[in-house]
Formats: structure tokens, C-alpha cells, sequence
């Protein structure tokens, strides 16, 4: 199984969603485009956060030096994000990947984190409740839709029952289940929601 991790915006889970979704398949990981905070970034993150022996974290495509919108970051670098260098790890594993803020951040002057998604991924979606959030649910799951994409949600954050409701009767997309507003996340966390995810992945 592929799964491509994805939100509706920047800082709404994404990340702690991919560690917990890499516990429960004991899954490889992968941050094709990481952009700032190399030395404590997402791939960091989901290791310091797993505990199974059979995660591998794969090394990132660009790690690029500047906390900005990976064209962006990448222009300061002094380099272009070039889609035929990003090589997909061969792994004999489950693999998640994450992605970098939405769907359609962009990577150079063409291309955004939805060319990044490959047909035979499942797309999980996270949405965190904010004044606004629905509309972004709901472009970013329509988008995924129309390109033929396998589409999940998981909350992420305190439950707001109307919004989620909205959105589960207007996209139709089957929703995994919620990671609540945590005072911290360490493995034992992680692993107990781990436990869960691994009934409905």
C-alpha cells in the first residue's frame, strides 16, 4: 500500500498524521520536498515518533534551506525542482508520503505537490477546523476526485460536529477517524493511535 499524505493547508497535522499512519503499517516514510528546519524537520519527526523496527525513513528528493514555498525556497537555493529527478524509493514495504503544505503549492513555475501524486496512491487528506476550513476541505477533496484519486479524510484537532458533517455529506469520502487536540505526541501516543488506524487502512 501507497499512501500519500496531503492537507488542506499549511501546519493542519500532516505530519503527525504520517507518523502515526507509519507506525500502524510499520510502513517506510518518504518527504520527497522539505523546505527549512533540516535539521529538525518532518523526517526527523517521524522517526523520533515511530517505534517499529521496519520503518525506514528515505532520504528527501530536495532539502532545501529556506521555510518558504518549495519554488520559492528552491529559487534562494539556487537551484529548480525538476519532477524527473523526484525518484520514488523502491521499497518492498508499505510507503507513505508526505507532502508539503496543499495540493497546489507550488514547485517551480509549472508543476504544484499534486503532480507529486502517483495513480496508484491512496490520498489521505487532513482537515483541522478553522473559520474557513470547509471551503478548503472541500476544493482539495473535489480536486483529488476529479484527477480519479482513491480519497480518505482524517480530522485532525478538537471535533466541530457541523463542519464535519457538511463535509462528510458533500464529498462522500470515507473518514478514517480523528486525531484529538493532544497536550503532546511521543511514541506511546502515537503508538495507542496507531493501534486504530490499523483496523480501517
Amino acid at each position: 500500500m501507497k499512501l500519500f499524505v496531503t492537507g488542506i493547508g499549511t501546519d493542519v497535522g500532516k505530519t503527525i498524521v504520517s507518523a502515526i499512519l507509519t507506525e500502524a503499517l510499520e510502513a517506510d516514510y518518504w518527504k520527497p520536498i522539505q523546505a527549512g528546519e533540516l535539521e529538525t524537520g518532518d523526517s526527523h519527526t517521524v522517526a523520533k515518533l515511530t517505534s517499529n523496527s521496519k520503518t525506514t525513513i528515505h532520504p528527501n528528493a530536495y532539502a532545501l534551506e529556506t521555510p518558504m514555498s518549495p519554488h520559492a525556497a528552491a529559487a534562494i537555493d539556487g537551484v529548480a525542482i525538476n519532477l524527473t529527478k523526484i525518484k520514488e524509493p523502491h521499497v518492498k514495504n508499505h510507503l507513505v508520503v508526505e507532502g508539503a503544505g496543499g495540493l497546489l503549492v507550488p514547485l517551480n513555475d509549472s508543476e504544484t505537490i499534486l503532480d507529486l501524486i502517483h495513480p496508484d496512491y491512496k490520498v489521505i487528506v487532513v482537515s483541522r477546523h478553522y473559520l474557513g476550513s470547509i471551503n478548503h476541505t472541500l476544493m482539495t477533496v473535489q480536486l483529488l476526485q476529479q484527477k480519479g484519486f482513491d480519497v480518505s479524510l482524517i480530522f485532525n484537532g478538537a471535533e466541530n460536529k457541523t463542519s464535519e458533517s457538511i463535509i462528510k455529506k458533500m464529498t462522500g469520502v470515507s473518514v478514517l477517524g480523528r486525531i484529538d487536540e493532544e497536550p503532546y505526541f511521543d511514541k506511546n501516543v502515537v503508538r495507542e493511535y496507531a493501534e486504530h488506524f490499523k483496523g480501517v487502512l
